[in-house]
């Protein structure tokens, strides 16, 4: 594994845990002695893509909250994250805005009675758009990884859709299951 590239397990940022750190991320980057941060780019409510709609089982340009956040390793971009929510979920709470979330935004879903019970999670490979391209600096050819990871609570009711965008040649998804 090169110094460039990054190993990313999932649980950490799924589980809204009392005990866990504030910022996951910069924890995780910290553990691995490098330098985690986030920016949260811009937040608020938009007409839902596509995509985003029917993991939400909402209308297609039905209202949602998003909030997108850069993710940079050692000062470089390392991902782009929009992560949407049901209006009816973030609407008038701290997903709404840009400030930074004590505790995490998975801790503050399950505080307001939206917890977690089931991810499901879809990784393709593609090209970058220009704003991901530009945003990530990806050269014209380089190819992105698009994780989308769909979270609902336990009556199977979508409440959270992240879609990472990540350039591929700098990530390695880890996933490790436990069997019986």
């Amino acid at each position: 594994m090169g110094t460039d590239e990054w190993v990313s397990t999932s649980m950490p940022y799924v589980s809204p845990e009392g005990d866990g750190p504030s910022d996951v991320w910069a924890a995780e980057a910290a553990a691995q002695g490098r330098r985690g941060e986030q920016r949260i780019v811009r937040a608020g409510e938009v007409p839902a893509p596509p995509d985003v709609a029917e993991l939400l089982g909402i209308r297609e340009g039905e209202a949602v909250v998003v909030r997108r956040r850069l993710i940079t390793l050692d000062d470089r971009p390392n991902e782009l994250t929009d992560t949407y929510y049901p209006a009816h979920v973030a609407r008038g709470t701290r997903l709404a805005g840009t400030a930074k979330i004590p505790g995490g935004a998975v801790r503050l879903l399950a505080e307001l009675g939206h917890a977690g019970a089931r991810i499901r999670e879809d990784v393709i490979a593609r090209m970058p758009d220009d704003e991901e391209r530009e945003t990530l600096r990806t050269g014209p050819q380089e190819p992105v990884l698009q994780l989308t990871r769909l979270t609902v609570d336990r009556d199977d009711r979508p409440i959270q859709v992240d879609v990472m965008v990540m350039p591929a040649h700098r990530q390695r998804l880890r996933y490790e299951l436990r069997i019986g």
